[in-house]
Parts: structure tokens; C-alpha cells; sequence
């Protein structure tokens, strides 16, 4: 299982010591200075299981694989990131899987890009579009904290009036404000069968988009809301939580048949 694969020099590795106190940091050779904590030197794990444990800053920490969900609670945020809940279901309406060439439109803080990342495995390709250079450099430094800089490729680009530098794409997501602008473009970028995934927060947009989705010929046509909430649970006394989490944006989903 990867899981049981011995730690190799590059890849990024999660050192925790207990649930919220956890450092996302490279597996190098010599020492090296984490923020407001001090000096670790990881050398020692190289070549061994995940699982090990080290002593530092007066604590034992245990040195892990990072999981996705790792990997997005340590990212450094620019931007507002979509949330995990939406992000699973835009990568199943852009059809994005193992080897796929997918491009997104709206890096942001780049959270959505690690997911595309982690998603294509190292076998996929994904582009990463936004017209602002410094969300750019954010997302830039976050995919390469998660260790997938090879996977990605970022381009500085207003994709509604310049439109994709890519064709045959098996997925397209589109975080934009006006996604309907990118719609011809996101046509012509696709592959026959691909699929394009929106994410649109106002009722507004949403229309705006599925209206231009059917007057390009896109099929398949189909807009969730997803909502969630947790649940406390005890013996005997288990419920739903309070608080949930609630609207965030629309998702649509569509795909390119002819």
C-alpha cells in the first residue's frame, strides 16, 4: 500500500504531535526552521516507514503521509478557498480522474488546484489559470508545499477575453465571476465527451450559465447544492450538530457531445 512505502527524499511529510498541532514540511537532508517553533532536522527519516517518531521542541511528534485533508488545512490562504464539500463533487461533474488533462480557471489560494493535483495522479496534467500574478505565486507556493509542482502548470491569463491556451482537455472548472464569458472558449478546449464544472454562488449566475451552457449545445446539464452538517455523536445521545455548514456556491455540471 502507498501508506507502507518507506518516506522518500523531496516529498512532503506531516509532523504531528495531536489533532490540530501538525507541521506540513519537506523530507530534506540537514536541518531546517519552522516558524515560531524552532529547528527540525529530518534527515533521519529518509528511507523509513511512515509512522516513526521524533523528539523535537521538547515533544514527541510522529512523522506521517500526508492526506489530502492534510495537505488543504496547511495551505496559505489569499484567497477565499472552496471547501472540500464542493470541491469532491466539481471534481465528479468535470469527470476528473487518474491520468486525466484537466485546466481551471481561477487559482485563487490554489486549494482546488492541489485537489485537481491529487486527483490526476502523476500521470495527469493539470493548467491553472488566473489573470492576477500574486494569487498566482500563492497558488504557485501551495501546490508545491503539497508536492505536486510536476503535475501543474500555471499560466497568467484572462481566460474571458483570451479565452484556454490548451485543447483536447478531459475536464474544465471554472471559478470565475462571469463563468458564461468562458463557455465558447471552454467548448472548443474540450475533448468530445469532456466535461466543464462551474461554480457560481448568486441564483443570478447560475441561470446566466445554464442559459449559455444550452445555447453552445453542452448536455448532460445538472446544478446541485450541496450542504453540510455534522453530527454529534454520543451512547445514546448522538444528534446533528448545531451548526452547519450552508450554502456556498452552485455547482453545475456539463458535457461536450459533438
Amino acid at each position: 500500500m502507498s501508506a507502507e512505502r518507506p518516506l522518500v527524499e523531496g516529498e512532503p511529510v506531516l509532523v504531528r504531535r495531536r489533532e490540530g498541532e501538525a507541521y506540513l514540511l519537506p523530507l530534506r537532508v540537514g536541518p531546517q526552521s519552522v516558524e515560531g517553533v524552532g529547528v527540525i532536522d529530518l534527515s533521519g527519516q529518509i528511507g523509513a516507514a511512515p509512522g516513526g517518531t521524533i523528539e523535537w521542541a521538547g515533544a514527541t511528534y510522529r512523522i506521517l503521509r500526508p492526506s489530502l485533508a492534510d495537505v488543504l488545512r496547511q495551505l496559505r490562504r489569499r484567497a477565499q478557498i472552496i471547501t472540500p464539500k464542493d470541491a469532491q463533487q466539481l471534481l465528479y461533474l468535470a469527470q476528473v480522474g487518474p491520468g486525466s488533462r484537466v485546466a481551471e480557471a481561477g487559482a485563487g489560494s490554489g486549494a482546488l488546484t492541489v485537489v485537481l493535483a491529487h486527483a490526476v495522479g502523476p500521470s495527469g496534467h493539470v493548467v491553472s489559470y488566473d489573470r492576477r500574478a500574486d494569487f498566482l505565486e500563492v497558488a504557485r507556493r501551495n501546490v508545491a508545499h503539497a508536492g505536486f509542482s510536476d503535475r501543474v502548470r500555471f499560466v497568467e491569463r484572462d481566460v474571458t477575453a483570451d479565452g484556454l491556451d490548451e485543447s483536447g482537455l478531459d475536464g474544465i472548472v471554472l471559478d470565475v465571476p462571469e463563468p458564461w464569458a468562458v463557455l465558447e472558449a471552454a467548448h472548443s478546449a474540450l475533448a468530445i465527451g469532456g466535461a466543464v464544472a462551474t461554480y457560481t454562488p448568486t441564483y443570478n449566475q447560475l441561470e446566466r450559465t445554464v442559459r449559455r451552457l444550452r445555447t453552445l449545445g453542452f448536455e448532460e446539464i445538472r446544478s446541485v447544492e450541496l450542504l453540510e452538517r455534522a453530527l454529534h455523536v454520543g451512547e445514546g445521545g448522538t444528534r446533528p450538530e448545531f451548526d452547519m455548514l450552508g450554502h456556498t456556491a452552485f455547482l453545475t455540471g456539463a458535457r461536450r457531445v459533438n
